[in-house]
């Protein structure tokens, strides 16, 4: 860290010197221009504008698909190069792409929003991202994910205590909605990060926020993730019919996954509305849960498709409990009655 002196000059200009090694290592000179943005802090930040400029500049990224030997390969690089924020995707070949790959490129693209095939030949396939980051508030985005886990949740539930196989393949349907809206926030987030300016536009009031918000997309994309899992498992029971529960178990089945649905719930309120107390009641609930799926599991020692329900619905709880330690540092964030700055300076 250096320190500079302000100077005057003229009348109304003060300037601040800049430090020679930085301007050395960016091979900047006299009648340059320099980019000053400032900062929610008070700080500046200098950019030249040869970087300014080159930013503004969309790059084309190939990926060669004649590498891409195992399945499902090209489809995590194609999701990998969208989540990074790359506008401009081209999939190329030596000598022309193999139908396994056209098909994991067309149905790969229909699960990122905004992504599109522009142009189609044996040989090459253009990707395209016509989205504009800054029109999604991340907020909103978190807020549209939890939906969509709690839906594709309260299905499959229902649709295991029900024996409802209609609602179960509803639920499954709507695990692709949850994975556009997961890749979609980190492509936000990893955008922010990147740049401030987003950061400001998609409503992040500090660039500390994005590790926070990165892990609760995370939670719920995995609550929405096991959620499926368990309308798999009722189909499962309802087809085989080799395991039989009584009314009671599936009862306490059903409790234990109510109170795990409303911890993950109440954790989202409180990562909107900072309430600490709610957040911790919510992370003793969730040791009850665990308590709970002990128990349950002694009584369905011959069950083995109820027995990974019943650890999922753990897992679920789990999630929901990171949720809620996020929730409350989160609140910490900002001086409250609970906790709040020393007025002792002695």
């Amino acid at each position: 860290m250096e320190s500079r002196k302000i100077q005057r000059v003229g009348y109304s200009t003060f300037s601040v010197s800049l430090p020679i090694d930085w301007v050395r290592d960016l091979a900047l000179k006299r009648g340059d221009l320099v980019m000053i943005f400032p900062e929610k802090d008070g700080s500046l930040r200098l950019i030249p504008s040869s970087m300014v400029e080159r930013k503004t500049q969309v790059e084309e990224y190939v990926i060669n698909s004649d590498l891409c030997n195992e399945p499902g390969m090209l489809e995590r690089l194609i999701v990998g190069n969208y989540i990074l924020g790359r506008d401009i995707l081209k999939i190329v070949s030596s000598t022309r792409i193999s139908r396994m790959h056209i098909d994991e490129v067309r149905k790969i693209t229909h699960r990122l929003m905004g992504f599109g095939i522009v142009q189609e030949t044996p040989e090459q396939i253009d990707v395209q991202c016509s989205i504009d980051p800054t029109r999604f508030k991340i907020d909103m985005l978190m807020r549209r994910l939890s939906v969509i886990a709690s839906t594709i949740y309260t299905e499959a539930m229902q649709a295991l205590t029900e024996s409802n196989l209609e609602l179960a393949e509803d639920a499954i349907r709507r695990e692709d909605e949850a994975d556009m809206m997961y890749w979609l926030s980190l492509r936000l987030l990893l955008s922010a990060q990147r740049d401030r300016t987003i950061g400001d536009k998609i409503g992040l009031d500090e660039p500390t926020q994005i590790l926070g918000y990165t892990l609760i997309t995370r939670y719920l994309e995995l609550i929405a993730d096991r959620a499926e899992y368990i309308a798999r498992r009722a189909i499962e029971l309802q087809s085989h019919g080799k395991e039989k529960a009584s009314k009671h178990l599936m009862t306490k089945i059903a409790n234990m996954g109510e109170l795990a649905h409303n911890v993950f719930l109440k954790a989202m309120d409180c990562i909107f509305n900072g309430n600490i107390e709610v957040a911790n009641n919510l992370l003793e609930i969730a040791r009850d849960i665990r308590s709970e799926h002990e128990r349950l599991l002694k009584e369905v020692p011959e069950l083995p498709t109820l027995r990974t329900v019943i650890l999922e619905l753990n897992r679920i709880a789990d999630h929901g409990s990171s949720i809620a330690v996020i929730a409350i540092n989160k609140a910490l964030e900002k001086p409250s009655k609970i906790c709040s700055v020393s007025n002792n300076r002695g």
